[in-house]
């Protein structure tokens, strides 16, 4: 068993690359929005 499939993830499969890369790019595109969102509001132009 990887470490992968222990905590939240506990269901066969979790440690597949193919749903570690769509965590990756999700957790990803939330930060690159909050931070998209973050630079707009504060200089407002």
């Amino acid at each position: 068993m990887s470490d992968l499939n222990r905590g939240i993830m506990k269901f066969d499969g979790a440690d597949k690359p193919v749903l570690v890369a769509i965590s990756a790019l999700l957790v990803l595109g939330a930060i690159t929005g909050l931070i998209l969102w973050a630079l707009k509001v504060a200089y407002v132009a």
